[in-house]
């Protein structure tokens, strides 16, 4: 039944809602309204016209850091979403950035050449051109020359030394998750079923240790889905207030990836063309009573 379908690919809704939206008229099973939940094929093709719905208020201002007329990069602030997902549409950073070129009669828009998790606040790539924004996605890839350094707080890193980089070159993987079937996170090394895995590196440098946490410098060169708080918690460190990654490579299955609470800013940037940026992270970066001296130092 098409209610059962919807309800085992979009776990985000129990079947008896679905079962509600198809009686309301929500869902169109190959362009015709339903009235009754009915049997579904392979070839049928299923639309949901979703009711409109009120977004979560957004920070909607940042800081232009560069922008030759193509190339624009952003300090994008935590907890401005870069694409639509999640329940934002109209509250994103590529919504925002298409007003404001409307607005300003400009025949080209910026849009994003990568994406920023939510809660992720510093240097964000956009571009107006089509051909700018294919070859910085190409140095935005693993084997591209992009280099990216993230400031992560962190619980405290077993073994990491201010004088010793860390390298960490686990998988992360996809792994179940109640709420929306599957989800990227560490590897847990004890049989649970995995979909796919994907190589990873990341290099950890500790600038600042204190009682609630440290510190950390990460250079990615791979850049996974999540991958900075991923091998955190794959290392027993998971980020500050991380509502997803827990100790023990453990998941909270109550929590998903967009949810904030923990403190992950991109620090530095460096592009092929020689291009080098930087941004300081904002004043709610750091952790309560560290938050000035922690200023000081970035």
């Amino acid at each position: 039944m098409l209610s059962a379908v919807m309800a085992s690919r979009y776990g985000h809704s129990p079947r008896d809602v679905w079962d509600s939206r198809i009686r309301s008229g929500e869902l169109l099973l190959n362009g015709q309204s339903l009235q009754n939940d009915v049997p579904v094929g392979s070839r049928d093709v299923v639309q949901w016209r979703r009711p409109p719905w009120l977004e979560p208020a957004i920070p909607d201002q940042w800081s232009v850091v560069y922008d030759d007329g193509d190339v624009l990069v952003i300090n994008k602030p935590s907890g401005l979403p870069v694409m639509p997902g999640g329940g934002f549409l109209q509250h994103t950073l590529s919504a925002l950035l298409m007003e404001a070129s409307r607005s300003a009669g400009a025949s080209q828009v910026p849009k994003p050449v990568h994406r920023l998790g939510r809660f992720t606040s510093g240097l964000q790539v956009c571009a107006r051109r089509p051909q700018t924004r294919a070859e910085l996605s190409r140095q935005f890839r693993p084997e591209g020359g992009c280099r990216k350094t993230y400031l992560a707080w962190a619980n405290p890193v077993k073994g990491l030394r201010a004088d010793q980089p860390l390298v960490v070159t686990t998988d992360v993987v996809e792994r179940v998750h109640p709420l929306l079937g599957w989800v990227w996170g560490p590897d847990p090394f004890d049989g649970e079923p995995l979909r796919r895995r994907l190589h990873a590196r990341s290099e950890l440098r500790l600038l600042k240790r204190c009682d609630q946490g440290d510190l950390v410098e990460v250079a990615i060169s791979t850049g996974r889905p999540h991958q900075i708080r991923i091998h955190l918690a794959q290392l027993g460190s998971p980020l500050l207030g991380d509502p997803l990654y827990l100790p023990q490579q453990r998941i909270n299955a109550a929590a998903v990836p967009g949810d904030g609470g923990y403190r992950l800013h991109a620090h530095t940037l460096a592009l092929e063309n020689g291009l080098h940026l930087s941004c300081v992270a904002g004043s709610g970066f750091a952790p309560g009573e560290l938050l000035l001296a922690a200023s000081q130092e970035l």
